[in-house]
């Protein structure tokens, strides 16, 4: 950290403490130099994440949008609303601690996936039938006998 003051390089922390709201640390620093104190404030840096379309387009990651998806495809399913929000922080928090910072609408898609098909069956094939365009009912049943095949084998 480069002193106010002087511009010399080097300091001590001399008292540090977390703000109010407690997203920012407040420290207290003395130059080596001028023996002046500062302030500086330490906040994360968070990065959005952004999604990659599949025309290649790209937008923010927008928890709106996966909670429409999500609520569209729970409708009239015991499904509550506190476990379609967590559905979509355990994704969030998933595609936040991967190092990219730019993902795939098909792997949201697929992750989604994958969570609704163990949180609610007839939930995830409303979701699978729209995401993956089902085109007939043939392909709609072939779905839902791999998931009795799942469920059967023990998955």
């Amino acid at each position: 950290m480069k002193c106010p003051y002087c511009s010399h390089q080097e300091d001590k922390v001399v008292d540090s403490r977390p703000t109010d709201d407690g997203a920012t640390v407040r420290r207290r620093r003395e130059c080596a130099r001028c023996q002046k104190r500062f302030t500086t404030y330490e906040k994360v840096e968070i990065l959005p994440l952004v999604v990659i379309k599949k025309d290649n387009s790209r937008e923010y990651f927008n928890r709106e949008k996966l909670l429409r998806g999500i609520v569209r495809a729970c409708e009239k399913r015991p499904v509550p609303a506190d476990k379609m929000h967590s559905l979509i922080d355990e994704i969030e928090t998933q595609l936040s601690n991967e190092l990219e910072r730019e993902v795939t609408s098909r792997s949201i898609g697929e992750l989604l996936m994958s969570k609704l098909k163990r949180l609610d069956q007839v939930a995830y094939v409303r979701f699978a039938s729209v995401y993956r365009e089902f085109s007939d009912v043939e392909t709609f049943l072939d779905e839902i006998r791999k998931i009795r095949t799942e469920a059967d084998s023990g998955n």
